[in-house]
């Protein structure tokens, strides 16, 4: 069993440079000219992991092969990236990025139940929600203390890597966006569209 670190340890290890923390997992993109060569890595990674498979979520497209590990096992993290580096498979982090739903919810557990049916998501803890089969976007559920009707009470929370943050926000405030506070920065940063509906940028940074 590998032993759990902090992101922080995990980032000023050796031989990870290839991989960002984002929340609970950790995440490599690696970019490919074709789907073969996805394919050949994606064989590679099969090989290197080993009994270590069952922490691995690997998409596969023709551009690219996003590798995500369920802890931080840094030994395995280098082997990936040995194995990307032997096929010639440049890393690109501002290919990684995790996304949440967010739910507003005066009392979590009368409508958890709901979006549990609805969605046929596993729960996790009594606050979140997550996709068995790991495709899609994991659903966390926020108590509200008092009933808030002037705001959106659903928003994406986009988790980057804490390096590629800066940019994605300015980016999404030269499309249009309005910063709405930075008082919770580095872990996250809550942004809104021209008609104010919400949605925040996270980082690792400042949750340990």
């Amino acid at each position: 069993m590998v032993a759990r670190i902090s992101a922080r340890q995990f980032h000023a290890a050796d031989g990870v440079d290839d991989w960002r923390v984002l929340y609970h997992v950790v995440a490599a993109y690696f970019r490919t000219g074709s789907l073969a060569e996805g394919v050949a890595f994606v064989e590679e990674i099969g090989r290197v992991a080993g009994a270590d498979e069952q922490h691995l979520k690997v998409d596969l497209r023709h551009t690219g092969v996003t590798v995500s590990l369920l802890n931080r096992d840094v030994a395995l993290a280098r082997r990936i990236s040995a194995a990307a580096a032997g096929l010639g498979l440049p890393a690109d982090p501002s290919g990684v990025q995790l996304i949440n739903v967010t739910i507003d919810a005066l009392v979590v557990a009368d409508v958890l139940p709901f979006w549990q049916a609805l969605l046929g998501y596993l729960p996790i803890g009594d606050d979140y929600l997550a996709d068995p089969v790991r495709r899609g976007p994991g659903f966390e559920f926020q108590r509200m203390d008092a009933p808030r009707l002037q705001r959106n009470r659903i928003h994406l929370d986009v988790a980057v890597p804490h390096d590629q943050a800066e940019a994605r926000i300015a980016a999404a405030l030269a499309a249009g966006g309005r910063l709405v506070t930075d008082a919770y920065a580095p872990r996250w940063w809550v942004l809104a569209d021209p008609e104010g509906n919400e949605a925040c940028v996270a980082t690792w940074m400042g949750r340990e």
